[in-house]
């Protein structure tokens, strides 16, 4: 059995999208869907293209440290289109069963002929046939101790993040998360409950022969099972639903937006979550989205008008630096789902794990900061600050939120507990808390502040704070602090 060209061009495709997340830092989603675009592919070399491009990210610690026993230099030092290519090879010999194992070494030393001559052939070929004489298991590997390098290679993470992920969440906890990640993320919806409800949208999938299931935590998500693009679903042209995780859902619960309302969604694109505000808020009120990208922008204003909202007003601004003067007091409600390293999505994008470093968490971490005494201006007395991220650090996660409120002593922390879906929340008395699909206001003259660092347990809630994780609750990671001014 020997490959297509088809399936040769695929692998060709796979390396050289690689090459540029490698070089351009790029987001391997994005430049995935433009090579789909262009039609070239049948469904089968787009599915497999998706394969090998996600997989290798996922695995790459593990490919690399494979690959680096056969050369007589650092990886790094080999061409980098070479070095995807040996990349995408090494995947298919360690986790794929259905091309054999000497198709995928001779279709691999022909695209390299093609593209850099024999010389580089034949070293291509060296590494590949030394590997397979070595007998290497096509299985997943699996950790053989608990060193940190030992598990950065069988996990496929880099070291610098085993190590915080463990000092974070504990050994055991760090290696189911690291598990998780490297499994593939679902697609998640948010059901447009302005057009129509989940069990309504659930049938017209079902009769367009799509599967998807509710969410568990999210009382406006659906899981999509099937493998349609987004704008090819029915009801995406009709405004019915919006792309937007589920636990990215829950953080706009915790705002907890009210019909009338001034909010301010200070970093804003896509608009996943000005628009379920607007929702949430029945369209009535003043929902100002800003972003500091043009492009994002467009977006923002893109999804209100498909899904029919009215009340957003999305502005390009940068939330570091100050605000207009009429900005200043003006908003009931601000979400701040700041910049962030991102590194609770490495499901749908594995190749963060790979661009970041422990100096990008620190700038963000200050960066996150900075935003935060910003917008605090921005809120009337007794108003609402959430602050979120999709990143698993405690340097932006915790830490930026107790700064915060150590030099703004105008403001509390309140229990996450008492704003989410019933679902993913607790009582600070360890009983489920009352709640509906849409959030409600508790009144806080009934409700003491939290002091920082208390514990409270609950499905989504570790301390005052919400946390999602990949690991426990199959969801993006995120984390979100709320917080009411006081004074």
């Amino acid at each position: 059995m020997t490959a297509s060209n088809g399936e040769t061009s695929v692998r060709r495709f796979a390396s050289e999208i690689l090459l540029k997340v490698d070089n351009r830092k790029a987001f391997a989603d994005i430049l995935l869907d433009q090579e789909i675009r262009t039609g070239k592919l049948g469904e089968r070399d787009r599915a497999l293209l998706t394969e090998l491009v996600y997989g290798t990210l996922r695995w790459r610690g593990t490919i690399d440290a494979r690959l680096s026993n056969y050369l007589r230099r650092p990886l790094v030092d080999t061409d980098p289109f070479i070095r995807n290519l040996l990349r995408v090879t090494l995947y298919q010999l360690l986790f794929l069963d259905k091309i054999p194992d000497y198709a995928a070494v001779n279709e691999a030393v022909q695209l390299t002929k093609n593209r850099g001559g024999g010389k580089a052939a034949g070293f291509v070929n060296g590494v590949l046939r030394n590997f397979l004489r070595r007998n290497i298991e096509t299985a997943a590997p699996q950790a053989t101790d608990d060193s940190i390098a030992a598990l950065a290679m069988d996990y496929s993470h880099p070291e610098w993040l085993v190590k915080r992920w463990i000092d974070y969440f504990g050994l055991e906890a760090a290696k189911a998360l690291m598990r998780a990640n490297n499994e593939r993320s679902p697609l998640v919806l948010r059901v447009n409950t302005r057009k129509n409800d989940r069990k309504a949208f659930l049938e017209l999938l079902k009769r367009n022969g799509v599967t998807a299931t509710a969410t568990r935590w999210s009382p406006q998500g659906l899981w999509i099972q099937s493998g349609s693009a987004v704008d090819e679903l029915p009801g995406f042209h009709q405004g019915l639903f919006q792309v937007q995780g589920e636990a990215s859902q829950l953080v706009t619960y915790l705002l907890a937006p009210q019909p009338g309302e001034r909010v301010l969604d200070a970093c804003a694109a896509p608009g996943g979550k000005s628009t379920h505000i607007a929702e949430l808020m029945n369209d009535a009120g003043e929902v100002t989205a800003l972003d500091i990208s043009a492009r994002g922008i467009e977006k923002i204003r893109d999804n209100a008008t498909r899904l029919g909202l009215t009340s957003i007003r999305a502005l390009r601004s940068d939330a570091s630096r100050d605000f207009p003067g009429s900005f200043l007091g003006h908003f009931e409600r601000v979400l701040v789902d700041a910049p962030c390293s991102g590194l609770g999505t490495l499901r749908s994008h594995p190749e963060i794990k790979w661009h970041r470093n422990p100096r990008d968490i620190e700038r963000l971490g200050r960066l996150q900061e900075k935003i935060l005494d910003r917008v605090a201006s921005c809120l009337k007395p007794r108003g609402v600050l959430v602050y979120s991220t999709c990143t698993l650090t405690r340097d932006e996660n915790e830490q930026v939120a107790e700064r915060f409120l150590k030099t703004h002593q105008e403001f509390e922390l309140q229990n996450a507990a008492g704003y989410l879906p019933e679902q993913a929340k607790w009582s600070p008395t360890g009983e489920a808390v009352a709640s509906s699909s849409t959030p409600v206001e508790r009144n806080p003259e009934r409700e003491p502040p939290t002091k920082v660092g208390a514990r409270v347990e609950g499905p989504m809630v570790q301390g005052s704070y919400f946390m999602a994780l990949p690991h426990r609750h199959n969801t993006d990671g995120f984390f979100a602090a709320r917080m009411r001014k006081v004074t």
